[in-house]
């Protein structure tokens, strides 16, 4: 071998993962290289970009329509504008401001409806718990989480 021989594509990883797998067989200015294979086992890259991916759409999971969202892993606060039709997707459901009187809001979180007191404790609807902040002229805020807290 030279230090002008590339590679070749290697085929000796008898079906483990390493089938395809480029592999330098010379060296290149000095400097050799091995597949990133045989470093990382296939298993744990697999799980680590499967948690990656995971860990994403947990917190890119928020969408809303005339409402903001902050989420974290186990609950999101959702600040509702009033006036419009005001909803979010959140946590694998949606949640909708239905409407405000006085400091009694009523929201739907996945398809039930409950009418909550500004400051009352965490309530549960839908498999979540919800509670209301602040209700004012403009907006509604919502905490909506899997634990009461």
């Amino acid at each position: 071998m030279t230090s002008t021989d590339v590679g070749r594509l290697d085929d000796r990883g008898g079906g483990r993962g390493r089938a395809g797998a480029w592999t330098v067989l010379g060296t290149l200015a000095g400097v050799t290289t091995t597949p990133l294979c045989r470093h990382v086992p296939v298993r744990r890259l697999a799980g680590l970009l499967a948690g990656l991916a995971l860990g994403a759409a947990v917190l890119a999971g928020c969408g809303s329509e005339n409402a903001t969202t902050d989420c974290g892993l186990d609950s999101c606060t959702v600040t509702f504008n009033r006036g419009v039709d005001a909803r979010a997707s959140i946590l694998g459901v949606e949640a909708r401001l239905v409407g405000v009187d006085g400091d009694r809001v009523t929201i739907e979180v996945a398809g039930e409806r409950l009418t909550l007191t500004v400051g009352q404790q965490g309530t549960e609807i839908g498999g979540l718990y919800a509670s209301i902040e602040s209700a004012d002229a403009d907006q509604v805020v919502v905490r909506i989480g899997r634990n009461p807290g």
